[in-house]
């Protein structure tokens, strides 16, 4: 087949979203012509979609070796939609699928991007099977920079693309709620429906379909897919440190930090957190290797525990070097105070570490961050929305997947008592922000960490931290009917009960919606 005749349909569209830009403007073309044939020139970077799906052995490790995969080929990932768990289409007698879609950029022409995706396919095991059966990895082009392609080989868009929930999904999170560059526009007006995009997810059900039997959002932890909208996660404060705010010393022996462990876990914990370096305010800074001494003997105790069996362990480190010795001794999540900003390396290891990771918002350091020119805000829940973004941003470009991130507005953290209120009353806003940018990031868990911080002191006059417990627990209420999903407290047994009062408001008023 002649080049000719793979391309002779392949035109860009010039149609945007009337009510978002007049135009769209095209760029120049990446085609050659002449008069006997016609070549793809990929001289010109394109952005494009992917979808990813797997349903064959670790479904997991599929879509990682599949990124790996296709950044080796050209392929420059900028975002990743939320991971789905979904039921077969079509087929319905096999496993369940993971679903999801990355954005990025690449020089490949179409049909040569084409045959790349196919060679990663088949070099993961894919072979010639019955259609919409199982396969260790389905990669398929959904959009390809502002061109519509109709060959024998490839249709873009895709063309089932607008009625299929699990791929319109995790494509919508690859946007921002604003249209605010041509390449979305174009990419809105590619829709059958007028609204575009949008309308199209909305006509197929929309959010409401998240959740449900058919398909669910999740985040991987280890082997297994949490879906944390079951009902709010509670995370247990272990500070194996002598100079913490609240309880500072109390917990620095083995002996004493497991017992604390196994009380928390017995009173509802779902993760423990495990800090051995304080982030307060003036903290002294040790290093990596002093962290570590303190770490990992109450790590390895506590993951010993049969009762720690089904519970999750998070290390809570700015520090590359900890971060990777504790997952590697066992550590499920990596919780970063800085969001990758006090260690160059952050965001790279935890991205060959594939471990969920918490990027909280936070200016300077531990020892700069209540400076003046740190507590600066025109608006300070959207400037936390927007740098939280930024933050997002940079992990997904390091490797670290959106279906990965946690992230966490920094209660207390280059915040004054006023911009601490205003983040408790104001986290639908900071969800609403983010969504504006990056709406996969908007839907990653929200974990909010009030627990016994100065400003709920100041309010209440109470000096001593541990006196912080009932206005910890009103906080924490606020919070989770606003929308978090992971609370970091010092007080388990008050704040558990807290989160299921909260949670069976919410199921009641989804009854009712």
């Amino acid at each position: 087949m002649s080049g000719l005749s793979i391309l002779r349909r392949l035109t860009p569209t010039t149609r945007c979203l009337i009510d978002v830009l007049n135009s769209c403007k095209a760029p120049a073309s990446f085609f050659h012509s002449s008069p006997d044939s016609t070549v793809e020139v990929h001289s010109q970077e394109q952005e494009v979609v992917i979808a990813l799906g797997s349903n064959v052995g670790d479904r997991l490790n599929n879509f990682d070796e599949a990124l790996k995969l296709m950044r080796r080929s050209g392929i420059d990932i900028t975002r990743h939609g939320c991971l789905y768990e979904t039921e077969p289409a079509y087929v319905t007698d096999q496993p369940r699928f993971l679903n999801s879609a990355i954005r990025g950029v690449t020089k490949l022409g179409p049909h040569e991007l084409l045959g790349v995706l196919k060679k990663i396919e088949k070099d993961m095991g894919r072979t010639d099977g019955i259609r919409y059966g199982p396969r260790p990895i389905d990669l398929d082009i959904l959009l390809y920079g502002i061109y519509r392609i109709s060959s024998d080989r490839l249709i873009v868009p895709h063309e089932r693309i607008w009625e299929r929930p699990f791929v319109l999904a995790p494509l919508v999170d690859l946007l921002g709620s604003d249209v605010n560059s041509d390449i979305v526009a174009h990419w809105h007006s590619l829709s059958i429906h007028p609204g575009g995009i949008f309308e199209s997810w909305e006509k197929l059900g929309g959010q409401s379909l998240i959740g449900k039997d058919g398909m669910k959002r999740v985040l991987p932890v280890g082997k297994s897919l949490w879906d944390w909208s079951v009902k709010t996660t509670v995370m247990g404060i272990l500070n194996v440190t002598p100079d913490s705010f609240s309880d500072g010393g109390k917990y620095q022996s083995v002996e004493d930090a497991v017992s604390q462990a196994r009380v928390m876990i017995s009173q509802g914990a779902d993760i423990i957190d495990i800090g051995a370096q304080s982030t307060r305010p003036t903290a002294s800074k040790i290093s990596p290797e002093e962290e570590l001494e303190r770490l990992i003997p109450v790590l390895e105790a506590i993951l010993k525990l049969p009762e720690a069996d089904g519970k999750f362990l998070s290390v809570d480190t700015f520090y590359s070097q900890v971060a990777s010795e504790a997952v590697s001794k066992g550590a499920h999540f990596v919780n970063d105070v800085s969001g990758g900003q006090l260690d160059s390396k952050m965001l790279d290891v935890v991205a060959e570490l594939k471990v969920p990771y918490v990027a909280m918002h936070m200016r300077g350091n531990p020892s700069t961050m209540q400076n003046r020119e740190n507590l600066e805000y025109d608006d300070v829940c959207k400037d936390v929305a927007s740098e939280l973004c930024m933050r997002a941003r940079d992990a997904e470009l390091s490797g670290i997947p959106a279906w990965k991130i946690i992230v966490d507005p920094g209660f207390g953290f280059s915040k004054n008592t006023e911009h601490n209120l205003d983040i408790l009353i104001g986290l639908p806003t900071i969800r609403k922000e983010i969504a504006r940018k990056n709406l996969a990031v908007s839907h990653a868990p929200l974990l909010i960490g009030p627990s016994r911080k100065r400003f709920l002191g100041d309010i209440c006059s109470h000096s001593a931290a541990s006196d912080r417990d009932p206005a910890t627990v009103a906080s924490v209420t606020t919070g989770v009917l606003g929308g978090a999903n992971i609370v970091r407290v010092h007080n388990v047994r008050d704040n558990v009960d807290a989160v299921r009062l909260c949670d069976a408001m919410l199921e009641r008023r989804t009854s009712f919606a």
